[in-house]
């Protein structure tokens, strides 16, 4: 069963030209694999979490990015001999391209499409001792001192901050996160369990 870790809990305000923002960075075990979701931007707070779990960069088997954004993406630079993956495509440190499918190579960790906030957004489903835990991005997210509803009319029904791609589209997704997962970890807040 996959061990799973928060390491840094996302947060995001706005600012007067634009965001500042830290994705929730999440920690995989499973088996002899190391994941590391969504990398973020700050690298000192990165490598400082890591060394707290006994681990260095050089220690991360994979690095999976729910979505394209820069403020959950920037420290791939950490990573320049892993696995990527981001939308169906790997690359593993040189120029190849690889297509996976429903799960992460060499584990039991789903890969679910949830679209909505960017076309390309993609979640996990884990397996762990306290229940299945979505690892989903920006499926779901609040600004700083917003209050946090979780209700499930009030998941479904929120409307993304910073402008959803497809907002039915993005409520369908979040149903669907919401009937399999026990658990919830957000881009940018504190997990919460699902109302399901």
């Amino acid at each position: 069963m996959a061990k799973i870790k928060i390491l840094i809990e996302g947060r995001v305000k706005k600012t007067e030209n634009g965001w500042l923002a830290s994705p929730s960075t999440v920690l995989i075990k499973d088996g002899e694999v190391n994941i590391l979701v969504d990398p973020g931007s700050d690298k000192e707070l990165l490598v400082k979490k890591l060394a707290e779990e006994n681990l260095q960069c050089a220690d991360i088997d994979i690095v999976f990015l729910t979505h394209h954004h820069l403020d959950h993406t920037l420290n791939l630079r950490l990573f320049p001999d892993c696995d990527i993956l981001l939308d169906t495509d790997m690359m593993n440190g040189a120029d190849e391209i690889f297509t996976y499918s429903d799960k992460i190579p060499k584990t039991n960790i789903k890969i679910i499409p949830t679209p909505g906030h960017t076309i390309d957004h993609e979640s996990l489903l884990v397996q762990t001792d306290r229940g299945k835990i979505c690892v989903a991005g920006d499926l779901f997210w609040w600004l700083e001192n917003e209050e946090q509803k979780t209700d499930y009319e009030s998941l479904i029904s929120r409307q993304d901050p910073n402008g959803a791609k497809d907002e039915l589209v993005l409520k369908e997704s979040r149903k669907l996160v919401l009937e399999l997962a026990d658990w919830v970890i957000p881009g940018h807040g504190p997990m919460f369990r699902s109302p399901k």
